[in-house]
């Protein structure tokens, strides 16, 4: 199952790297948007893995690591979000 999903991105890799930019993009700027740029470390727990995302979108690296990437990167920054907005106010 999972190497079909894999094999399914590879051929749909250009129309998934504009869907992943977009989203890992703008999910991270919310957090950031939030409050993340007021504490180092809440930024920095932010940046690094939008930024290794981006990177890894640039390289056309594998579509497995993109997508482990993308999901770690959109997970830290729902979490960040949920605490900025329900937590610290």
């Amino acid at each position: 199952m999972e190497a079909s999903v894999i094999n399914e991105s590879e051929f749909n890799r250009f129309g998934l790297i504009s869907i992943i930019l977009l989203v890992v993009g703008c999910v991270g700027g919310v957090a950031v948007g939030l409050g993340a740029i007021k504490y180092t470390g809440t930024l920095i727990l932010c940046v690094v893995p939008t930024m290794t995302t981006l990177s890894l979108l640039l390289a056309v690296t594998p579509m497995k690591w993109i997508w482990r990437s993308a999901i770690l990167s959109v997970t830290i920054d729902f979490i960040l979000i949920i605490y900025f907005v329900f937590i610290e106010k």
